[in-house]
């Protein structure tokens, strides 16, 4: 058992709400996509603006994968941005169970 297997056996989740919530996450809206054209279009401009506010980051379209979760149960290493895409979605979940959220060291 892993230490994320131990974390969500005790806070009593099921995996596969794990990638419910994040594929409802981090699906890309239609602001996001504004976002992404509007980074790509400013990058392609020959005008280049100096100053302003940074945008707010868009989604990244990519939910957590079966294999991926698997990999993170069994204790295996997995990349940075899937370890961040888990712990939205955890607390995502411990939200809606009016729980408190955790950090990225307690679950990894």
């Amino acid at each position: 058992m892993s230490k994320f297997a131990d974390a969500i056996k005790s806070h009593k989740i099921d995996p596969r709400r794990i990638l419910a919530a994040s594929s409802k996450l981090e699906k890309l809206h239609p602001e996001d996509r504004a976002l992404k054209l509007a980074k790509a279009k400013a990058k392609k401009s020959e005008d280049k603006k100096e100053g302003g506010e940074a945008p707010k980051k868009p989604r990244s379209g990519r939910p957590v994968t079966q294999r991926a979760l698997d990999a993170a149960l069994a204790g295996k290493a997995i990349s940075g941005p899937q370890k961040t895409r888990i712990l939205r979605a955890v607390n995502h979940l411990l939200e809606q169970k009016k729980g408190s959220p955790v950090e990225l060291k307690a679950l990894f």
